[in-house]
Formats: structure tokens, C-alpha cells, sequence
């Protein structure tokens, strides 16, 4: 591992503990697994905009498709390949309610080949959906990435297997 990508990952690993925690007293119940798909694309210094594809699987093993963007605001820049965020969803009940809507938190990410990051969002209906990173993000490229992100989600029909 190079110096720079030692570098670059001690720097993502730092802000991402120095980020609170996103949640709301409401959103104390783990309902489900939420996995996006996210396009590739290059940051343009100020923010990025990339389209999601995501699959929502409860803990009762029913599974809704949902689709949108991550927008990012604040230092993005580089070029990255196709990644793949997973979440645990978090909500106020142990009933699941629908979870299109828009999301927003603090996200940090360094990327110099396969690089991580850390995603927190908060939103939903009346902003009481959290998203909390399961895993961290896995992608490809060049990037590097702070500010505050938000995810619009809206309900997809399932996508046509081949």
C-alpha cells in the first residue's frame, strides 16, 4: 500500500469517527437492509450527482425496489467506478413503512483504487428513517470526497431479470 493511499485512508477513517452519528430518538428499530447500486461518475470539486438502484430486504424477508441520486455537496473530486452502499434501515416501529423520500448526512470517502467511505443519513417520511453504513462502501477509481450528502429515493417496480 503507497504512502498516498495510507494517507488518504487514515484521513477517511478520521472524519468518519469525528462524524455524529446520525439518528433520531424515533428510528430505534432495525426493520431491514437497504443495498444501492450507484453509477459511476467524476466529481466536479463542488459535488457530484449519481444514480442509484437499490433492493430493501425486512427482517420479515419481503423486498421492495426503490431508485434515485446521491448528491454530494462540498469537496468531490476524481473519477470512480460502479459501487455498491449497503445500509442497515432503522425506523421508529417495528412496521415498515415506505421508504421513499430524501435522506441527508455528513459523508467522508477516499478512493485510490479500491477505497472506502462512510455514508450516515438520515430522512424519510418526517425524518424518521436512518440509515447507518453495514458495510463501507467498495469502489473503484480516484476520488476523494467530504461534505454532506443526501439520497432521493422513490419506489421502482423489480427490474427484469435475464
Amino acid at each position: 500500500m503507497s504512502n498516498l493511499h495510507k494517507a488518504l485512508v487514515a484521513a477517511v477513517v478520521s472524519v468518519a469517527a469525528a462524524l455524529p452519528m446520525a439518528t433520531t430518538a424515533q428510528a430505534a428499530v432495525k426493520t431491514g437492509v437497504l443495498t444501492c447500486h450507484v453509477s459511476a461518475g467524476v466529481g466536479l470539486i463542488f459535488g457530484s450527482r449519481r444514480n442509484v438502484e437499490c433492493e430493501y430486504r425486512s427482517r420479515r424477508g419481503t423486498t421492495e425496489f426503490y431508485k434515485g441520486r446521491i448528491d454530494r455537496v462540498g469537496l468531490d473530486v476524481g473519477v470512480t467506478r460502479n459501487s455498491v452502499i449497503v445500509w442497515n434501515v432503522f425506523e421508529p416501529t417495528r412496521r415498515h413503512g415506505d421508504l421513499s423520500g430524501r435522506y441527508t448526512g455528513a459523508t467522508a470517502q477516499a478512493t485510490v483504487g479500491v477505497g472506502l467511505g462512510a455514508n450516515v443519513l438520515v430522512g424519510g417520511g418526517e425524518n424518521s428513517i436512518a440509515l447507518q453504513p453495514l458495510s463501507v462502501s467498495a469502489q473503484t477509481g480516484l476520488n476523494l470526497a467530504a461534505g454532506v450528502s443526501s439520497l432521493h429515493l422513490t419506489r421502482a417496480q423489480a427490474p427484469v431479470r435475464r
